[in-house]
């Protein structure tokens, strides 16, 4: 395994700062967003797709820091109605055509979530049985969904991609296993897992268990934890709105590793990817609000390199 990053992180850098500090933290592989919900801090996707020069100065760049593109992300919502929906579409094409020239086989997405009906102009996450009609909302996402999402895995597949690592979300179609394994199999094995267990953890799954049951199916990890906040889970549940920022007052809040759960449960999760066959990239992706992004990502590299098998 390797270790890699979101470069969201430490979106403050320029490119060439970036790829000085991935060398300072031993950071061999990066994760560049491309678009729709990530501010593409490192990537000027128009600007790329356009300019040869640049492409190759910025391969001459990569190759000079000994460092890799693991993969990029192109999270947001295709699925959205109308026009939000086209633009993240776009974006989406244009990532599949910039793998293609760095011949980079791993694009990270989300699922998408439409609306809850043909004339929705906002996603609807349904996340019960009752009432009735959310049997229908159910039903007619998944007719949208379905024919997207076989259209995007031939166009991956035209320009080289050879993986669609999905990362199960809240307000997402896939946010856990069973609808990850529906969608692969109305698709094919272009589509697979990207593991991040922060998500698992406030939804109330139990990442080892998604491990075990997933195996070759996990195309790509991100390392980033959870804490639960016990008193404010206690009274509200896990089940919180309230803005990322607030986390004096959040049920949950995102953490690094060690901070969220014990340093034990993270070499188990390690020994799990390996007993599994995972070798590719543990890709930190830091939104720990409450502290320095970058000595948040050094106390991660750290407890990789302790830990890592």
């Amino acid at each position: 395994m390797k270790i890699g990053l979101v470069t969201d992180g430490l979106g403050h850098l320029s490119f060439d700062d970036l790829l000085a500090s991935c060398k300072e933290l031993g950071v061999e592989e990066i994760e560049l967003g491309c678009g729709n919900w990530s501010a593409a801090p490192h990537v000027d996707i128009d600007a790329w797709l356009s300019n040869s020069n640049l492409i190759e100065n910025i391969k001459e760049k990569l190759e000079e820091n000994k460092i890799r593109i693991s993969a990029f992300n192109c999270s947001g919502n295709p699925l959205y109605p109308g026009a939000k929906g086209e633009a993240d579409r776009e974006i989406v094409k244009k990532t599949f055509q910039l793998a293609s020239i760095f011949d980079v086989k791993t694009v990270v997405m989300m699922s998408g979530l439409p609306g809850g009906g043909p004339n929705d102009e906002y996603p609807n996450w349904t996340t019960t049985s009752w009432p009735p009609e959310t049997q229908e909302i159910i039903n007619y996402q998944w007719n949208v969904a379905i024919p997207y999402w076989q259209e995007t895995v031939k166009l991956a597949q035209k320009h080289g991609v050879e993986k669609i690592a999905l990362e199960p979300h809240g307000c997402q179609l896939v946010y856990n296993v069973e609808n990850f394994r529906k969608l692969k199999g109305l698709t094919d094995d272009t589509i697979g897992f990207n593991l991040d267990p922060s998500h698992l953890f406030w939804m109330g799954a139990d990442p080892i268990e998604v491990i075990r049951e997933l195996r070759n199916d996990i195309y790509h990890v991100h390392i980033k934890d959870v804490r639960i906040e016990n008193k404010p889970a206690g009274l509200n549940t896990l089940l919180d709105t309230k803005h990322v920022l607030e986390f004096p007052n959040r049920s949950w809040n995102f953490a690094i590793p060690g901070y969220g759960h014990s340093k034990d449960f993270w070499k188990n999760f390690i020994v799990q990817l390996k007993m599994v066959g995972y070798d590719g990239v543990l890709s930190i992706e830091h939104e720990d609000y409450t502290m320095d992004p970058y000595k948040g990502i050094r106390k991660t590299t750290d407890l990789l390199k302790d830990i890592m098998i």
